[in-house]
C-alpha cells in the first residue's frame, strides 16, 4: 500500500468513526491507537515465536491463549469479536501491557469507547490494510494527528510538522543528549528529535524503500539505544487524554520507555515532585508551549515569578526553560509575538534575561497562517542557549512555509524554510558576518548593542529594511487618451441605447 492509498484507508476510518457518532477528535485518535497496536502487538507476537523456533529457545507469550489475538479477531463474527476486543483483550493491555510501559501511568482512565459490533468490524478490517510492519505506521499516527482541531483549549493547537522538522535541524540534537518539552502535548517535538537523529545515523547503504516510504533504521545509533529509550526523552503535560495520546505516538515511533508525566510544568508542585529534572538536567528543550493568558497567581511557581512577575503562560515558560537546560543547553521555542516586543515589564525583563544573560542566537519570525486553520496567531521561533551573554542575534523572515497561508492550507511552490535551514547552517558554522549586514534580506544580524537601545525589542520589522519596488506609470497624456477613449465608448453606447428605446 503507497501513500495515497493508506492516506485514503485512514480518512475512510476517520469518516465512520465520525458518522458512528465519536466525533471528538482525540476519542477517536485513542480508539484507532488501541486497535493499531492490538494489531501490532500480534504481529511482534509472531515475529518472537519465529525466532524462538529458529533458537530452540522458549518463548513466553503475552497472551492467555490464540483468542486474544488480531488474527483471531478478523476470523470471528463481528458481535464475538466485539465482545472479546471489549471485556478480555482491552483489560489485559491495560493490566499487562501498558504497566510495563510509561503508558501505565496513564490507562486508568481509559477506556474503549467504540459503541457497536459494525462499527468495531469496519474499524479492525480498515486497520488490517495499513502497514504496520513499516515504520509507516509513525507517519499513519503523524496522518491521524494532523486532524486534531483542539485550538482554544487552554490554548493548545498542534504544530505542524514541517515547522518542528525546521527547529530540529537547527538545533542538531545529538544521541548522547537529554531533551524535554515541559509542554509536551502529542510529543511531536520528541518524534522529530529521534526521526531525526534515525535519518542522519543511518548508513547509505542501509537506507530502505518499502512502501513508498524512505525506511532509515538508524543502525549507528546502537550503542546509545539504552539512553534513547530509558533517558533521552521527557515530556510534562496536565492533560491525561494528551498524555496516552503522547506516549502512544512514541510507542508508534519506537521509544518504548519515554519519561511522560502528569505535570503542569509552571505549577509550584513541580520542583517537590521533580527535583532532579527541575535542576538544570537537559541538553535541548524544544517547545511550543500554550498562549492561554494567564494563570492563578497562587499556583505558580515562585522561582519562576522571582525571575519575571506575571501570570502570561509565555513568558513563565520562557522563565521555566532556561532552569530546566543545563549550563551550555540549547533551546528552540515558538512564542507569539507579543513576547517579541510587549512593553510590560514582564515582557521587557525576559527579553533582558535572554540577551544578557544568555545567548539569544536568532529570532525566526513566522508567518500569521501557519497554525491555521486553529489560530490566526502571529509568532517566532526564539532559538537560543543558556549562560554567557549575546553579541549578535540573527535574524530570518519566514515569508512562506510551503502551504498556503488561509484556512486550507494547501501546497504552494513558495518554501523559505529550506532556505532558512541552509542560512542558519552557514552562520552557525562561522560565516562571515559580513554576509548577513543587508538588512533588505530574510537573513540578517543585529548587534546586542542596538537591541538593547531599543528596550531589548526583538520584531524583525523593528530592525528590517522594507524594499520598496519602483512603479513606472505611463505619462500623464497617454492616461488622457485613455480616458477620452473610454469616454466615447461610453457616448456612442448611451446613443445606441436611446435609438432601442425610441424604435
Amino acid at each position: 500500500m503507497g501513500i495515497k492509498e493508506f492516506v485514503n484507508t485512514m480518512d475512510n476510518l476517520w469518516e465512520k468513526f465520525w458518522t458512528g457518532g465519536i466525533t471528538n477528535p482525540l476519542t477517536v485518535i485513542e480508539q484507532i491507537s488501541y486497535l493499531m497496536f492490538a494489531r501490532t502487538m500480534d504481529m511482534e507476537e509472531s515475529r518472537k515465536i519465529r525466532m524462538a523456533q529458529r533458537t530452540g529457545k522458549a518463548h513466553v507469550s503475552i497472551f492467555p491463549n490464540d483468542k486474544y489475538r488480531w488474527n483471531s479477531l478478523m476470523q470471528t463474527s463481528p458481535q464475538k469479536a466485539f465482545e472479546t476486543f471489549r471485556d478480555k483483550i482491552f483489560p489485559m493491555f491495560k493490566e499487562k501491557v501498558f504497566e510495563k510501559t510509561t503508558m501505565g501511568r496513564f490507562m486508568a482512565g481509559a477506556q474503549f469507547l467504540i459503541p457497536s459490533p459494525n462499527l468495531f468490524a469496519i474499524a479492525i478490517e480498515e486497520i488490517n490494510k495499513l502497514p504496520l510492519h513499516t515504520d509507516s505506521k509513525g507517519d499513519l499516527y503523524e496522518h491521524l494527528l494532523s486532524k486534531l482541531s483542539t485550538a482554544g483549549i487552554n490554548g493548545q493547537f498542534r504544530t505542524p510538522k514541517h515547522i518542528i522538522r525546521a527547529m530540529t535541524e537547527i538545533i542538531d540534537p545529538q544521541p548522547n543528549e537529554k531533551i524535554c518539552d515541559p509542554a509536551c502535548g502529542t510529543a511531536g517535538f520528541l518524534v522529530a528529535v529521534m526521526e531525526y537523529l534515525r535519518q542522519k545515523y543511518t548508513s547509505p547503504d542501509m537506507v530502505m524503500q518499502e512502501d513508498g516510504y524512505t525506511i532509515y533504521p538508524g543502525d549507528l545509533l546502537m550503542e546509545y539505544n539504552d539512553h534513547m529509550q530509558k533517558d533521552m526523552f521527557t515530556g510534562f503535560d496536565f492533560d491525561s487524554t494528551m498524555l496516552r495520546v503522547s506516549c502512544m505516538n512514541l510507542l508508534m515511533h519506537g521509544i518504548d520507555q519515554p519519561n511522560i508525566h502528569y505535570q503542569d510544568a509552571l505549577n509550584s508542585s513541580f520542583k517537590e515532585l521533580f527535583p532532579k529534572e527541575y535542576n538544570s538536567s537537559y541538553d535541548v528543550i524544544m517547545a511550543n508551549p500554550p498562549f492561554k493568558g494567564s494563570l492563578d497567581h497562587e499556583s505558580v511557581n515562585p522561582d519562576l515569578q522571582s525571575v519575571v512577575k506575571t501570570k502570561k503562560t509565555e513568558l513563565l515558560f520562557l522563565a521555566l526553560m532556561v532552569r530546566l537546560l543545563k549550563m551550555g543547553g540549547r533551546c528552540a521555542v515558538i512564542v507569539p509575538d507579543g513576547v517579541l516586543f510587549g512593553s510590560s515589564i514582564a515582557h521587557v525583563g525576559i527579553r533582558q534575561m535572554l540577551v544578557d544573560q544568555n545567548q539569544l542566537e536568532a529570532v525566526i519570525s513566522l508567518p500569521s497562517g501557519v497554525f491555521k486553520p486553529y489560530a490566526g496567531v502571529s509568532t517566532a521561533i526564539l532559538i537560543f542557549t543558556k549562560g554567557g551573554n549575546t553579541e549578535n542575534v540573527w535574524f530570518y523572515d519566514v515569508q512562506n512555509d510551503g502551504f498556503s497561508l488561509d484556512d486550507k492550507r494547501q501546497k504552494i511552490d513558495k518554501n523559505d524554510l529550506p532556505e532558512l535551514i541552509a542560512k542558519w547552517k552557514q552562520y552557525d558554522h562561522g560565516a562571515n558576518s559580513a554576509d548577513f549586514q543587508n538588512r533588505k534580506t530574510k537573513a540578517f544580524i543585529v548587534p546586542a548593542d542596538e537591541i538593547r537601545s531599543n528596550k531589548y525589542d526583538l520584531s524583525l520589522n523593528r530592525y528590517k529594511v522594507p524594499v520598496y519596488e519602483e512603479v513606472e506609470y505611463d505619462h500623464p497624456t497617454v492616461i488622457l487618451d485613455r480616458i477620452d477613449t473610454l469616454e466615447k465608448q461610453i457616448t456612442n453606447d448611451l446613443a445606441s441605447l436611446r435609438e432601442m428605446i425610441s424604435e
